[in-house]
């Protein structure tokens, strides 16, 4: 046997580990979605409701209207606080309404 059969070996022998959430942070060459908006609740545990608010010309007749929608996001250390500004981050679906994650806080 040679390295790489040993090395491939050994790898399918070991059990695959159980792993946790990982944050997007970590993970390299994918294109998510991010988006900035203000945190509306936090009462949930390790999880926060953002208010996302975008402006958009109306189909028919142009004039700029606003479009908000809210989305539940991740939040490992409960860093964020109700009113803040936060950018938050597309990930795999963590629980039944949970597909984001917070990235950063950006205004306190």
């Amino acid at each position: 046997m040679n390295e790489d059969q040993e090395n491939t070996a050994a790898a399918e022998a070991a059990p695959a580990a159980k792993t946790d959430f990982v944050p997007s942070e970590a993970k390299e060459g994918k294109n998510q979605k991010v988006r900035v908006g203000i945190v509306k609740s936090t009462s949930m545990n390790k999880t926060i409701v953002v208010e996302y608010v975008n402006r958009v010309p109306h189909p028919k007749f142009k004039k700029i209207i606003k479009q908000s929608k809210k989305f539940y996001a991740h939040d490992e250390k409960s860093e964020a606080a109700v009113g803040d500004k936060v950018r938050i981050q597309e990930t795999k679906p963590i629980s039944k309404l949970k597909r984001w994650e917070l990235v950063e806080v950006l205004v306190h």
